[in-house]
């Protein structure tokens, strides 16, 4: 276990995720705090913070210590605020599919995804709307030596035309709170290997998701459909996830790179309603093992040698 001398880091489960209390986001965070939660992030890969009254601009500026906003190109955004989406399911809206409600790595179709995603709480039902988050790390890592070394030389095309096309039915036509863009943009296809390296940990990550990932390079749809939902069932058993409880004025943030995660729907009849904002990412790559003690390096470091 880490030693943290500026806040308090306790885990949720032994695979992913911890709670961080002992700072306030509403406040300018010191260097020092800041670069423990960083290591806390690089730990556990999924950070929540209860109990954090935050407006708007506490949000963007939280948001900004990690890097550039990320860019929403399929919902509509808060006019006053275009860095933020309200994810908003009303009451009223009984039935209908919720947003974020399948497995999934945050626009996984983009050239460069999002680094992180970061969610505050305003209005939270009773019970139900919890978020379950996979470890995409372990779920690489617990697959067997030669499923491995295979996915190690493949890449996957990935497309928003499923939720987001022109054709796509994931939302229906039914009036909601939240506006979604249908766009013919959202077809294209972005080709990204299918085993990432996260720079900071220099660990490699399974990046495929059921949403996002149609098929691989040079496959068709069909033939990828069997290996794809094979590694989409492995890598959310439950051994490999845990679960937030949303209370209201809680803060999430959870790295893409190496997460999955899924909205549950069992909050029909209650409003449920959260801030999000993304941190831009870098492009997708998987590192060579140089003789750096078998270090993954950057394709920056492996440029300069």
């Amino acid at each position: 276990m880490r030693d943290y001398k500026h806040i308090e880091v306790t885990p949720i489960t032994g695979i992913l995720g911890a709670e961080i209390a002992g700072v306030d986001l509403t406040q300018t965070v010191s260097d020092a705090a800041l670069m423990e939660i960083e290591q806390a992030f690089g730990d556990h890969a999924v950070i929540v913070f209860r109990d954090q009254a935050m407006g708007f601009e506490d949000q963007k500026r939280f948001t900004r210590m990690f890097g550039e906003f990320g860019f929403e190109p399929y919902v509509k955004t808060m006019p006053d605020h275009p860095e933020i989406i309200e994810v908003i399911k009303e009451a009223s809206e009984s039935g209908m599919l919720n947003f974020g409600g399948n497995w999934h790595s945050d626009w996984s179709f983009q050239e460069a995804p999002p680094r992180a995603t970061i969610l505050h709480a305003k209005d939270i039902p009773p019970y139900g709307g919890d978020t379950a988050f996979a470890n995409m790390y372990a779920a690489y890592e617990t697959l067997s030596q030669g499923m491995r070394d295979m996915l190690d030389g493949l890449n996957v095309v990935h497309s928003a035309r499923r939720p987001y096309g022109t054709e796509a039915k994931l939302f229906g036509r039914e009036k909601r709170a939240m506006t979604i863009i249908n766009s013919e943009e959202a077809h294209a296809e972005q080709v990204h290997p299918a085993v990432r390296t996260v720079p900071e940990t220099g660990r490699k990550a399974l990046f495929i998701n059921p949403v996002y990932a149609i098929r691989f390079e040079n496959m068709t749809e069909r033939e990828s459909r069997p290996l794809l939902d094979f590694l989409n069932t492995h890598a959310t058993r439950i051994e490999l996830t845990c679960r937030v409880r949303w209370q209201v004025n809680t803060l999430v943030m959870w790295d893409n790179r190496c997460v999955q995660h899924n909205a549950m729907n069992d909050y029909d009849g209650f409003r449920r309603q959260l801030h999000r904002t993304t941190v831009a990412g870098e492009r997708p790559y998987l590192a060579e093992r140089g003789g750096n003690g078998g270090m993954a390096r950057s394709p920056a470091e492996a440029a300069a040698g």
